[in-house]
């Protein structure tokens, strides 16, 4: 039996969207929120924000319902570089339905694998996720 369920398909539109995202030519903090479509179940383009901080980023996000995140996040270091790791976010409260929990839950795995997200972070409450909680996942 497999480790992982997948509910939800991923619709071509995210998959291009993804890989655009990831190459894209940017020089600030962007987000690339997706959702699922019940009815449909697949996974969709929720919203694309580009120049957002983490504090925006919050209030963006819908306060009972999950959401995958993919944030590209611009990282001043204290030497002078900056960079920009793509960081995978799946945002599920805990007073969100339990049918779209699962849904969500059954389908983060094969969105990470599809685009070879390695920093995936979970947040269940929007009060977590703050610039020192990326700071603090993302290490030195």
């Amino acid at each position: 039996m497999s480790n992982s369920v997948n509910i939800c398909s991923i619709v071509e539109d995210v998959k291009k969207a993804l890989e655009e995202f990831r190459f894209r030519k940017s020089d600030n903090t962007s987000a690339l929120i997706l959702k699922v479509d019940r009815e449909k179940q697949e996974i969709i383009i929720d919203e694309i924000v580009e120049d957002i901080t983490i504090e925006d980023l919050q209030e963006t996000l819908p306060s009972h319902q999950p959401r995958y995140v993919v944030l590209s996040y611009k990282r001043n270091h204290d030497d002078g570089r900056i960079s920009f790791p793509l960081c995978f976010i799946f945002y599920t409260p805990r007073d969100s339905h339990a049918e779209l929990q699962m849904m969500y839950a059954g389908s983060k795995m094969s969105i990470q694998r599809e685009f070879q997200l390695t920093r995936a972070y979970e947040v269940r409450e929007l009060e977590e996720l703050t610039e020192e909680w990326l700071l603090g996942k993302l290490g030195n």
